[in-house]
């Protein structure tokens, strides 16, 4: 059961507001009986809803995947250069799904795909600074200054870097493993900021996003989102 003025925004009908506003001007019916209680409880599976006399067309169903995105996939939902997609790997998937944000073509990691638009642009405004954290593996093994320059914030092309969470986590084989939390969403930035210390990147693996985890999925695999991860992704988001 969902509340009449949720349903009819969800079919893109209005805003929540709006479209109490439509049901107490008694311009909405249910099952062929107007109706004028915003708060009513439908059936949207089963009951008729008409706004204006026009039959509201059933919303199409959110969906929210997390996918571990392998290297040597864009991610976009089509490209004219014929590279594998995201969208490829999503088999029974019937839904069209959209990645939030990116993860660059040689990057892997966490990417979440979801129809939920308003999810999507909550989640990727800058002022809603929601977490990515990255392992990093870097050429060289950066000095403590270095370290420190990148998470207090350095100078990019577009303006200085918001400050970070950056920590030395191993050594292997001369190159450093970093490991780097962000809160913003420029294009490339993680490999930018590296580069800008003299320690370009040579992989870079994305483990988290806000309360989503890899966990032990392997490249290509993906999985629906619980409704507890739902819930904690929409308050992180403010909606």
């Amino acid at each position: 059961m969902e509340r009449l003025h949720k349903y009819m925004a969800r079919a893109g009908v209005a805003s929540r507001r709006q479209s109490e506003e439509l049901i107490a001007k008694g311009l909405v019916k249910v099952n062929g009986e107007t109706v004028n209680m915003p708060g009513l409880k439908i059936d949207p599976l089963s009951d008729r809803v008409e706004v204006k006399g026009k039959l509201l067309q059933k919303p199409e169903e959110l969906v929210y995947i997390l996918l571990y995105k392998p290297v040597n996939c864009v991610c976009t939902v089509s490209d004219p250069e014929g590279r594998r997609k995201v969208t490829d790997l999503l088999h029974g998937v019937k839904q069209r799904v959209y990645p939030v944000g990116r993860l660059d073509y040689d990057s892997e990691g966490l990417l979440l795909l979801t129809n939920d638009g308003r999810l999507t642009h909550a989640l990727t405004h800058p002022s809603h600074a929601v977490p990515k954290t990255y392992r990093v593996w870097v050429s060289g093994i950066p000095e403590p200054d270095k370290l420190k320059a990148l998470a207090q914030g350095i100078e990019l092309a577009d303006g200085p870097t918001a400050p970070a969470k950056v920590t030395l986590v191993g050594v292997n084989k001369g190159s450093g493993i970093l490991q780097i939390t962000i809160h913003e969403g420029r294009n490339r930035q993680v490999r930018r900021m590296c580069e800008q210390i003299g320690h370009p990147v040579r992989h870079l693996l994305r483990e988290n996003v806000g309360p989503l985890r890899l966990g032990r999925m392997q490249p290509g695999e993906f999985r629906r989102l619980k409704p507890d991860e739902i819930a904690r992704l929409k308050k992180i988001a403010k909606i």
